[in-house]
């Protein structure tokens, strides 16, 4: 049985809402067999009369029987609700859903009509209607979902402005799927359970103003409905004032159940406390011998141990830069970023960058916090933050120029020619989700993969950054794995389209220093294997050490020294790069065990 399903029915009051909604839907729909009566047959005869047989609700004051007037009006009353409700929801939550996510004009312009429609009376509006439409109820509940349509779009609108700069809808975004696509799966599930709520109350609105204008007369005579009962009810209450109670006691359960209902649902779908999933027994891998006479190197910028034990090879230098004879996979030349400022003046953050990341290499991009390498980075990935873009320059990936790509154009390259690793391993995972469900997801919209090959594949992705245990991890939300583990889901996501251009972003920061080193060996490893291009962004100079081929330092928007790492690390040219080595502690002297001071008497 479905989680969410099961959660529901240990809810007692959500089984009973559930239970009577149930029942007087069933008893609406199959009225028919229920009191086969004509509801608008009557007989003056049996006026006020009371139970009998084949009416065990007596008749009304025409003559009409009860039950078939409650179970038929049942119908249209339900029905212009579901219709007033299917009209919000259709107008509202997309519209929400595109202002929230997209904002800009369209959002100022819905906004504007919302506010205008919020701003009728609407029992004014309805009366309108009326005598323009007819006192039709399926026409006067369309006005009616018109008019309440606007909860909905603020709702939506305000829930998804508030998730829109989370970080796991910028990796769905850099993993290369659609806007519509991130919406529908991650951004709408955000606002379902307000959703539902809102669904309920408006439902209950609706079923209520529906009543009340039958009520008042304004609908259609002719028409059995709830409102329209409550009427002759009430115009009779001293003769036959049980009348009343029917049609109030199917609006108040009605009402009732819907909202008790929708809160039950809401918590059960936001529920998290699921127990863990079964732990299969763990298979260990040998791990093969390192290679005889094998050492690891001790030169800052020669690599680490890659997962054989061998050392991981470093591109042969034929020039000062690192260069070599190798393919160029990245190329950025004379780069300049620039953001709209809110006088209407451009300010740029980033002057004429020089870059480059052949095949096979990983290339530290290094600085301190503000120096622009994440406005670079962000430039060659197409997400620059709102405001930003590129005002000069050219990048250029395997041989196609990408600098002023439509965000269409980005996103066909993203995921399978560039991919990214983030830092903040936790916050670039969704919580809703399973770990398998986000790792299969691009791989079934990129690569076209069936549900059971997509899964396959995240599997094998998991063993290859190391997971033991990867149907476990595969069936865990975020909140359940640890942060070295979450990183190395980060990379197996990043790798499971097969990119040519690894753009990874301090993907050590939130690590500790043992994590920090098995993700940089595995990392070194896979690029190693996939003959890679990484460009690894961080302001660490250890990570450069560890696991960069050539460096390129950065500020103030600016490189201000390219090298291999050796040299880098070793003869620095320019003062900036030295006052960044000079602040490494690596050297300092350890410090000695504090004691307690001693007791003077």
């Amino acid at each position: 049985m479905n989680p969410v399903a099961r959660r529901l029915l240990r809810n007692p009051l959500g089984l009973v809402a559930a239970a009577v909604l149930a029942a007087v839907v069933l008893a609406v729909l199959l009225a028919p067999l229920l009191s086969p009566q004509d509801p608008n047959v009557s007989n003056l005869r049996d006026s006020f009369a009371g139970p009998a047989g084949g009416h065990p609700l007596g008749f009304d004051s025409a003559g009409r029987d009860v039950l078939s007037r409650l179970l038929h009006g049942g119908r249209n009353t339900l029905g212009g609700a579901v219709l007033a409700l299917a009209v919000a929801l259709v107008i509202g939550v997309p519209s929400g859903l595109v202002a929230g996510y997209r904002g800009g004009r369209f959002d100022v312009a819905a906004g504007w009509v919302v506010n205008l429609v919020m701003s009728l009376p609407a029992m004014v509006v309805l009366l309108a209607s009326r005598a323009i439409l007819g006192p039709t109820v399926w026409a006067l509940m369309i006005v009616l979902g018109v008019l309440i349509a606007p909860s909905f779009f603020r709702l939506v609108r305000g829930t998804v402005a508030g998730v829109r700069n989370e970080l796991y809808v910028d990796a769905a975004r850099v993993s290369g799927l659609r806007d519509t696509r991130i919406i529908a799966r991650h951004v709408l599930i955000v606002v379902r359970a307000p959703i539902i709520i809102q669904t309920a109350l408006v439902a209950g609105l609706a079923i209520g103003l529906q009543a009340g204008l039958e009520f008042l007369g304004i609908g259609s005579g002719s028409t059995p409905t709830w409102g329209a009962m409550l009427n002759e009810a009430f115009t009779n209450i001293e003769r036959a004032p049980t009348m009343i109670l029917w049609p109030g006691l199917a609006l108040g359960l009605t009402s009732a159940s819907l909202v008790l209902l929708a809160s039950a649902l809401r918590d059960a779908l936001e529920d998290r406390t699921t127990p863990p999933p079964r732990r299969r027994p763990r298979t260990t891998t040998p791990t093969p011998s390192p290679t005889p006479g094998a050492t690891p190197s001790t030169t800052p910028g020669a690599g680490v141990a890659d997962a054989e034990g061998d050392q991981a090879d470093v591109p042969s230098v034929s020039s000062p830069d690192g260069s070599d004879d190798r393919a160029g996979l990245l190329s950025v030349r004379g780069l300049k970023v620039s953001y709209a400022m809110a006088d209407g003046t451009s300010k740029q953050v980033v002057h004429g960058v020089d870059l480059d990341v052949r095949e096979g290499e990983i290339v530290g991009l290094v600085g301190e916090s503000g120096s622009g390498k994440t406005q670079t980075a962000f430039s060659i990935l197409g997400i620059l933050p709102e405001g930003g873009h590129v005002s000069g320059g050219s990048v250029t990936v395997d041989g196609r120029e990408i600098a002023g790509l439509t965000e269409r154009e980005h996103r066909a390259l993203r995921g399978n020619v560039i991919a990214y690793v983030p830092q903040e391993p936790m916050s670039n995972l969704d919580p809703s989700f399973t770990i398998g469900a986000q790792l299969m997801e691009p791989m079934r919209y990129k690569l076209g993969l069936s549900r059971a090959e997509a899964r396959r594949r995240a599997v094998d992705l998991l063993r290859q950054v190391e997971i033991t245990d990867p149907e476990r991890v595969m069936a865990s939300h975020p909140h359940q794995i640890s942060g070295g583990m979450a990183q190395r889901v980060l990379i197996a996501g990043a790798i499971s389209c097969d990119p040519k251009l690894l753009i990874a972003d301090e993907p050590t920061t939130a690590l500790d220093v043992m994590v920090q080193a098995e993700v940089l060996a595995l990392l070194r490893r896979l690029q190693k294997e996939r003959d890679l291009g990484v460009l690894l962004v961080t302001h660490n100079l250890g990570v450069v050490a560890d696991a960069c081929d050539r460096v390129a330092v950065m500020r103030e928007g600016r490189i201000v020294e390219t090298g291999t790492a050796e040299k880098i690390l070793q003869s620095p040219g320019d003062p900036y790069t030295r006052t960044l080595l000079d602040a490494v502690l690596d050297q300092a002297p350890t410090r000695r065990p504090w004691q307690p001071a001693k007791e003077t008497t």
